[in-house]
């Protein structure tokens, strides 16, 4: 295996604290208490994703209504647009989405994934073709950092050579051995590490070989907390949850652990009892958008004619503005209106926050295994759990009901 070549960038004390409250006897799961420079975030937390200063058919007193505390943007698209000179001129996102919570930007990696075809990696950086103007954009790891501090998020995620999930051969080496090289240059380049804090991110890919190796090294550079990276792309669930647990068991206790793009609700409570604090995606805003409202046993399609007639709320146990005002028939009847992605994605974070809280609350009871095994039988009645499932649960002394 290749070296990664240099002295290594280590951080200055962080703008982060994280008090362990409760840990599960049987899994890895625990819960603590993150606090960040705007807002105080109970773990395990799920964010939802704000890509370019908004939640997609949500308001920020939307979303201070349902008490979310933490919550995403999108460096590539806000580098983009409208950019790090305005942001520094109306003094960060915060103030310009009008957020007094805390706020996690990523660092644009994923989009050489998701926008390949627009993308070159070197050393240097990657180098976009803007979506909106066609013009060419160099993403180094230090202009990736400039545009976080001028947003002024929280958490800044280092720039990562961010691969898919399914990719072998030494293209996933090579991109190991530069996200640690990457984010030794992040180090050096934030210009306010008392005041924001950057997360390394562990790559390796699907090989158990490269991601141990990947993750002592990120663990030298003792950033403020480590997030899983390079998964949630379509790979083989039962390739995930490995990769998942191997980095858990590797990070250090007394950090955040981030597992990037995770959002299924099986994931989140299985995620959960691995060891992991903090989640995100695109997933409930985004099928709200297509129509299905999200409730323990999965999804109701609200376009389906079964709806013309029913009257009762998404979920009658969810206080959300949507359940508590709201019926499955009004909803069908207005499902192509846009308010109704609207009423339907409040539904769904609300109910991505409540489930969060369920998770806390079993853990901090220490009855949590109860509570994976009763929300299983929940989303498989027939007890029909596919084998990565209970293996990964198994593996963290859960056993399933049979």
């Amino acid at each position: 295996m290749a070296t990664t070549m240099g002295n290594h960038e280590t951080q200055v004390p962080s703008a982060l604290s994280l008090e362990i409250v409760a840990e599960c006897t049987t899994t890895k799961a625990r819960v603590c208490n993150m606090t960040l420079p705007h807002a105080s975030v109970p773990t395990p937390v799920f964010m939802p994703v704000g890509t370019q200063g908004t939640m997609k058919g949500v308001t920020s007193t939307q979303l201070k209504d349902l008490d979310y505390r933490l919550i995403l943007g999108n460096t590539y698209h806000l580098g983009m647009r409208p950019g790090p000179e305005l942001m520094d001129k109306v003094g960060g996102l915060h103030k310009f989405m009008d957020w007094d919570r805390a706020l996690l930007t990523d660092s644009g990696g994923f989009q050489m994934v998701s926008l390949v075809e627009l993308s070159e990696v070197t050393e240097e950086g990657v180098k976009f073709q803007s979506p909106y103007t066609k013009e060419e954009l160099m993403l180094t790891p230090e202009k990736s950092i400039e545009i976080q501090n001028s947003i002024g998020a929280d958490i800044m995620m280092q720039l990562d050579d961010v691969v898919h999930s399914l990719t072998t051969g030494p293209r996933v080496e090579e991109a190991m051995h530069r996200s640690i090289r990457w984010l030794d240059r992040c180090i050096k380049a934030n210009k306010r590490p008392d005041k924001q804090n950057l997360f390394a991110i562990v790559q390796g890919g699907l090989d158990a070989k490269l991601r141990t190796y990947c993750v002592k090294e990120m663990i030298k550079r003792d950033t403020p907390g480590y997030a899983i990276g390079g998964l949630s792309g379509g790979e083989d669930k039962d390739h995930f949850w490995r990769m998942v647990t191997l980095s858990t068991d590797h990070l250090p206790k007394g950090k955040p652990r981030y597992c990037m793009g995770v959002g299924y609700a099986i994931d989140l409570v299985m995620c959960c009892a691995l060891g992991v604090d903090m989640f995100d995606c695109v997933f409930p805003t985004r099928t709200a958008r297509f129509g299905c409202a999200l409730i323990d046993s999965g999804q109701l399609n609200l376009k389906s004619i079964t709806y013309t007639c029913d009257y009762e709320p998404i979920d009658a146990e969810c206080p959300c503005f949507t359940c508590q005002n709201h019926s499955r028939a009004y909803l069908h009847c207005i499902i192509h209106e846009a308010v109704s992605a609207q009423l339907i994605s409040i539904h769904n974070i609300a109910f991505q926050m409540r489930l969060m809280e369920r998770i806390r609350q079993s853990i901090t009871e220490d009855k949590f295994p109860e509570f994976i095994r009763s929300f299983m039988r929940t989303v498989y009645p027939k007890k029909n759990y596919p084998s990565w499932l209970t293996e990964a649960l198994e593996s963290v002394n859960v056993t399933l009901d049979t």
